[in-house]
């Protein structure tokens, strides 16, 4: 073999093995989640004992009362990420400090839950999301869910909900999809009040006493055009503090198309139902009949989020 070939050799591998260690990135190590499935303490009002129990086999109790359990199996699990979410997230700040649990069975203090409505669907829904949860910036997001927008979501938590206590920049209007498919009583309806009801619903709301009421007007509405303020008679009240004094399921919304007072009654007309801060459930389905995964329909009704795995 002549010089120049020998040359020609020691060259060739010596820019193929040089090429290789230069442009061939190394393998980062892969990272799986160091967290176990946490097994939370959950108070049991019905029966008033406290009993321990995996997170998920919980969040299929969850799911199986905030949501229908016959709809699409994306809405089902886009409803477990956030229960997940919101559960996580409760537990860190404290759980339930009055039972000395991480959960309650009690709506009021908790979440929904009714183990008696779980079926494989839901199971399957739980499973097919396991530990996954939405944080933003690394933190977990106020997993706030609804019925429906009556169109639309609201632009804010403080908006729909009142609620100022902390940032929570990820909430955003959108449509909300789950006009087309909503029941009747969602896209219009009409709730009546007597007054005496509304002076103390009031007066819970503010404080004070309101005194005779005889005239009702919205005077602020916020981004999405839900009411954020009604004056009735003289007092003006934050409309999401009246709804939550009224009665969540009697006032659906502070979607209003339509406020008075009639033969001594406030009358009302309103769209959607609930409070319209972050995901729509309605939209949820509408979404999830169009082909969406449950990340993508979380994710589009939450801005800037990311879904992250907890555990395996």
């Amino acid at each position: 073999m002549g010089k120049k070939s020998l040359i020609f050799i020691f060259m060739t591998v010596f820019l193929i093995f040089y090429g290789v260690a230069c442009t061939t990135p190394q393998k980062k190590p892969q990272v799986e989640p160091n967290k176990k499935e946490p097994v939370i303490t959950l108070y049991v009002a019905e029966t008033g004992e406290i009993k321990k129990i995996a997170l998920e086999k919980y969040l299929e109790g969850v799911v199986a009362a905030e949501m229908e359990t016959d709809w699409p199996l994306e809405a089902l699990a886009a409803q477990a990420i956030l229960a997940r979410t919101f559960t996580l997230e409760k537990i860190e700040e404290g759980g339930v400090k009055a039972r000395g649990t991480d959960a309650s069975t009690n709506i009021e203090e908790f979440q929904a839950y009714n183990p008696n409505k779980v079926n494989s669907r839901v199971k399957e829904a739980v499973q097919m999301t396991r530990g996954e949860v939405a944080k933003y910036k690394g933190e977990y997001i106020k997993a706030w869910f609804f019925a429906d927008g009556g169109g639309k979501t609201s632009a804010s938590a403080k908006e729909g909900l009142g609620y100022t206590k902390t940032p929570t920049p990820y909430i955003k209007s959108v449509k909300d999809p789950g006009i087309n498919i909503t029941t009747p009583e969602n896209k219009n309806w009409q709730v009546t009040f007597p007054i005496g009801v509304v002076q103390k619903a009031v007066q819970q709301a503010t404080g004070q006493y309101p005194g005779t009421i005889t005239s009702a007007e919205i005077v602020e509405r916020g981004p999405s055009g839900r009411a954020t303020k009604i004056k009735l008679g003289e007092t003006v009240v934050s409309a999401p503090g009246l709804r939550l004094a009224l009665g969540n399921d009697k006032m659906r919304s502070t979607m209003l198309t339509g406020i008075s007072i009639k033969d001594g009654n406030l009358v009302m007309q309103g769209k959607g139902y609930g409070h319209g801060v972050g995901m729509s459930q309605w939209g949820a389905r509408a979404l999830a009949e169009q082909g969406k995964k449950p990340e993508e329909i979380v994710k589009y009704f939450f801005r800037d989020i990311e879904i992250v795995k907890e555990y395996r």
